[in-house]
């Protein structure tokens, strides 16, 4: 039977130094697999991109149609961030994550089995809502955290979850091209399944940390918003850098397709690894944030990805072959950048209200998603319009405006400023 773990848990048997707010670590092992559950749960929703002219061709359908497999996963994780994410705080969130990972697994093996396209849509709504098991493992990490040590381990679980963003393109396209789209969701179906049985094994349980109905958890998002400014500068922070990351991310592909690059989707994923790279710095920001204190993180984070995207500007008075090793350093600059200043955000979240972690990581991550989601649709109209320096611009402007947001002063609360 698994240990139970609670907000201020007593040891748990099976993981006997994994104490909450203790001094001691927690096992690589289970850090490791929450990593890689976070990885991988939201790897599921980027893995049809690449693969959607495949899709169309399979499925009979138009470019308009397939288009919605992704808006429809991408808003079906919105909407589960905002509807599910809470339960964690009145649940035990073992239990969330074992039946989120046994419904995304079967979504996914019915994305690879589907005849039509009008089912495939409706498959990727579900992957998406259930896709949000990324969202409860962050929460379940910070608890299982010391407190000494919780940046470090978020920022090792949030590698994981980047990793998989930035991967999974990669992945799903050479395995696309080699051995069908089919097989891919296959794919995925098994690693998520394979998650799920290691987590039924290694993760403990979790004393749920609030005692409200549904309906109530999820009218009190409206009071931590409210009540904490720090989780409103954080989400605000994170929402403009990542403005700058979905826009050059949406449309770097089309970009390098045309002059005077023509390359193909083989290329763009290739800066997928650059930017993966990037991201493997995130435990540094972790420890720098537990000696250092997280806001200072914040600053060196969104200075990072200012300066990585400021250096795009002087792209187009370079050779082609030079601008490609410029872009390529920027991914990896405003990736570690990004990834630096989202650890230190959550670390900063996590501990204003321990009993509403998983409120509170909700309410980041949709400041997060909505800045994503106008950095895809802005990102392409400039393009389309002003051509790939404006996207450029864009990006600089929202970096610099974060860092703004962390520059700025608060007053001072009960004694001390609020980050």
């Amino acid at each position: 039977m698994a240990a139970v773990v609670s907000a201020t848990p007593a040891q748990p048997p099976r993981h006997t130094n994994a104490r909450h707010g203790g001094g001691e670590l927690m096992p690589r092992g289970l850090c490791l697999l929450l990593a890689a559950g976070a990885g991988l749960s939201v790897a599921s929703l980027y893995y049809s991109h690449p693969m959607l002219g495949v899709i169309a061709a399979d499925l009979g359908a138009s470019d308009t149609t397939v288009g919605f497999v992704p808006t429809l996963t991408l808003l079906g994780y919105a909407l589960g961030i905002l509807l599910l994410t809470p339960l964690g705080d009145r649940f035990d969130r073992r239990r969330i994550i074992l039946i989120k990972a046994a419904l995304l697994s079967m979504a996914l093996l019915l994305g690879g089995l589907v005849p039509d396209i009008r089912l495939l849509l409706g498959v990727s709504l579900v992957v998406g809502l259930t896709a949000t098991l990324a969202q409860d493992i962050v929460p379940a990490a910070a608890t299982l955290a010391p407190e000494s040590h919780r940046g470090k381990v978020v920022g090792t679980v949030m590698t994981g979850l980047l990793l998989g963003i930035l991967l999974s393109r990669v992945v799903s396209g050479v395995v696309a091209e080699h051995f069908g789209w089919r097989t891919m969701y296959m794919l995925a179906a098994a690693s998520v399944a394979l998650l799920g049985a290691a987590a039924w094994r290694g993760l403990p349980r979790f004393r749920p940390s609030s005692t409200l109905t549904y309906g109530a958890l999820l009218g009190s998002l409206s009071h931590l918003w409210r009540t904490h400014a720090a989780l409103r500068r954080a989400a605000l922070a994170q929402g403009l850098l990542s403005v700058g990351f979905s826009a050059f991310w949406s449309t770097l592909a089309v970009m390098l397709h045309g002059a005077p690059f023509h390359l193909g989707s083989a290329a763009a994923g290739a800066f997928g690894l650059a930017g993966a790279a990037g991201a493997l710095g995130a435990p540094v920001a972790g420890r720098i944030a537990d000696r250092f204190g997280p806001e200072v993180v914040t600053r060196l984070g969104a200075g990072l990805t200012a300066t990585s995207f400021v250096t795009l500007l002087a792209a187009p008075w370079l050779e082609p072959g030079t601008r490609l090793w410029l872009i390529a350093a920027s991914a990896i600059g405003f990736d570690l950048g990004i990834q630096m200043t989202l650890v230190a955000h959550q670390t900063i979240v996590f501990g204003l209200e321990p009993s509403a972690r998983s409120r509170l990581n909700a309410l980041l991550f949709v400041g997060m998603f909505i800045g994503m989601s106008i950095g895809a649709a802005s990102g392409s109209l400039m393009l389309a319009r002003w051509g790939w320096a404006a996207v450029t611009l864009l990006a600089t402007a929202s970096a610099l405006a974060a860092l703004l947001v962390r520059l700025w002063p608060l007053p001072v609360t009960g004694g001390r400023s609020n980050p």
